[in-house]
C-alpha cells in the first residue's frame, strides 16, 4: 500500500511539474504573467535555441594577385564567399564564447499568435512588423555588424533558406528582411501562406545559411496549438 501511494504521488508530482513548465498553456492571454511571456519567447513550441555549424563557403575563389573574391559577409561571423571564423579576433555578439565558436542563435516562429501576444504584453517595441499573408521565422542573436547593405544581404539569404516537410516539396521564402538593431541584426524569413501548413505536416525543419553559419531547427506542428487552434 505504501509503495503504491508513493508511486501515485510521484506521478502526480511529475504531472504538476510538467504543467508548471508551460504554465501559459492553461491560461488566457490576459492571464499570462511576464514569466509566461518570457518562456513563450525563448523556450516554447514556437521558440528554440540553436547552435549552427560553421561551414567553408563553396563559392570562394581568388583573384589574380592573391585577393579573395567573396560575396556578402556578416561582420564577426566570417563572410559569404570567404573562409573565416569569427572576425575581430574571435569576438562575437550575444556573449563571447571560445574563439571561432559559432554563436547561440534564437529561432522564433514570429507570425504565431502566442508569440505576437507575448511580445505585446512584454512591450517589445522592436518586434518585427508583419502582415497576415506570410508565415514568418526570425533569427536573433546574430553578430552586431554586417559587411553589406541589408537589401543585398536579404537577396542572398532568400536563396539559402527553406522549410522542409516530410513527403512534400520544401517551402521557399518569398522575401527576407534584415532588421538592423542596436544589439545586432534580426533576419526575418517570410513564407507565403498560400502554401498552407497543416497538422498533417508533422515536423517542420527550418534550414538556413547565414554567412558561414548553417542553421537547422525543427518545429513540431502538433505542439504548435493554442486553445485548440494551430497557430503559425
Amino acid at each position: 500500500m505504501g509503495r503504491s501511494c508513493f508511486l501515485l504521488l510521484s506521478a502526480v508530482s511529475l504531472l504538476l511539474a510538467g504543467a508548471g513548465d508551460q504554465a501559459w498553456k492553461g491560461k488566457k492571454v490576459a492571464e499570462w504573467t511576464q514569466d509566461d511571456c518570457r518562456q513563450l519567447l525563448s523556450d516554447s513550441p514556437w521558440a528554440k535555441t540553436a547552435t549552427p555549424t560553421v561551414e567553408r563557403p563553396v563559392t570562394s575563389e581568388r583573384r589574380p594577385g592573391g585577393m579573395r573574391r567573396g560575396g556578402i559577409g556578416i561582420g564577426g561571423m566570417g563572410g559569404m564567399g570567404r573562409r573565416g571564423g569569427m572576425g575581430g579576433g574571435g569576438r562575437r555578439a550575444g556573449g563571447a564564447g571560445q574563439q571561432g565558436a559559432p554563436p547561440m542563435l534564437y529561432v522564433r516562429w514570429e507570425s504565431a499568435l502566442p508569440i505576437r501576444e507575448a511580445e505585446l504584453k512584454t512591450r517589445d517595441t522592436n518586434a518585427p512588423t508583419l502582415d497576415e499573408e506570410h508565415y514568418a521565422i526570425a533569427v536573433y542573436n546574430l553578430p552586431n555588424r554586417m559587411n553589406s547593405d541589408s537589401k543585398s544581404l536579404a537577396g542572398q539569404l532568400k536563396k539559402q533558406a527553406s522549410i522542409k516537410r516530410d513527403g512534400k516539396k520544401a517551402l521557399k521564402p518569398s522575401g527576407v528582411e534584415v532588421l538592423q538593431r542596436e544589439d545586432g541584426p534580426v533576419v526575418v524569413y517570410l513564407f507565403p501562406r498560400t502554401q498552407e501548413i497543416t497538422k498533417q505536416d508533422g515536423r517542420l525543419e527550418f534550414d538556413a545559411r547565414i554567412g558561414t553559419l548553417h542553421l537547422t531547427e525543427s518545429f513540431f506542428v502538433e505542439d504548435m496549438v493554442y486553445e485548440g487552434r494551430l497557430e503559425l
